[in-house]
């Protein structure tokens, strides 16, 4: 594994880029952020899921057409949504990936980025934060599995940065707790594949709070100026792995 070029550096001057992902790794485990993000060691990385990221893709230009139209998706009207796909010139931008919503938080001065999939707008300015997901499951989806907290999180951040965009503010848009979840669910109980998945496409509610991401980044900058590696999460399993190696080498 190749060591990162850019890890934090407590002497330099110049803001230190972090980004809702490596957040969400810092409320997992301090240990793990801590050896990515100060010492360059990251976690074993996972391969891309190709399937997921073409309905992300199609799903944004499902969304677009509307968006262009200026008019509610079907599926939006479907579950009494009154909103529009949001229409702005930034919107490229802020779903673009390594560049996205972007604040420069002035205690730390950290700047916290996320590339949100989709926003939406009500007549009264209101701006809902959306978010694409695919699955393959016969269960209910819900949001009650312990590891879809990490896509609360997910949501929450990207409130709270779409919260700190001055020339939203100060064109009169509010950010609304209430934020969906656009959930395609691949069906499996189809007579053939005839090579092609269908989908049955679901919106999720979720009423976000993101009074907990200030102190988080306030605490996430305490540990990058530390000279000494946090203990590890009760539950992590990436240290678990590395602890019990340890023992069976010596």
């Amino acid at each position: 594994m190749e060591r990162k070029e850019r890890v934090f550096n407590p002497k330099a001057k110049e803001p230190f880029a972090v980004s809702r992902s490596k957040i969400d790794l810092f409320c997992q485990c301090p240990r793990c952020f801590y050896l990515d993000q100060r010492l360059g060691v990251g976690r074993p990385s996972w391969p891309a899921f190709t399937l997921n990221i073409a309905v992300d893709a199609l799903l944004k230009k499902e969304f677009d057409l509307h968006r262009t139209n200026g008019e509610p998706h079907p599926l939006m009207s479907h579950y009494g949504i009154k909103a529009v796909p949001f229409s702005h010139p930034r919107m490229k931008e802020w779903r673009e990936n390594f560049v996205g919503l972007r604040f420069l938080h002035p205690l730390t001065n950290l700047v916290i980025f996320g590339a949100v999939d989709d926003i939406w707008v009500t007549e009264d300015k209101i701006l809902v934060v959306v978010d694409y997901k695919a699955t393959s499951t016969s269960a209910k989806i819900d949001l009650n599995d312990k590891w879809k907290e990490a896509y609360k999180r997910q949501m929450e951040i990207y409130q709270w940065l779409l919260r700190h965009q001055e020339d939203l503010k100060k064109d009169g848009y509010r950010v609304s707790p209430k934020g969906f979840f656009v959930y395609a669910n691949a069906k499996k109980d189809e007579k053939a594949f005839d090579g092609k998945l269908e989908f049955k496409v679901e919106i999720i509610p979720y009423l976000g709070d993101d009074s907990w991401v200030e102190k988080k980044i306030i605490e996430m900058k305490e540990c990058l100026l530390a000279e000494k590696i946090p203990e590890p999460a009760s539950d992590c399993e990436y240290c678990v792995y590395r602890s019990d190696a340890k023992k069976y080498e010596k």
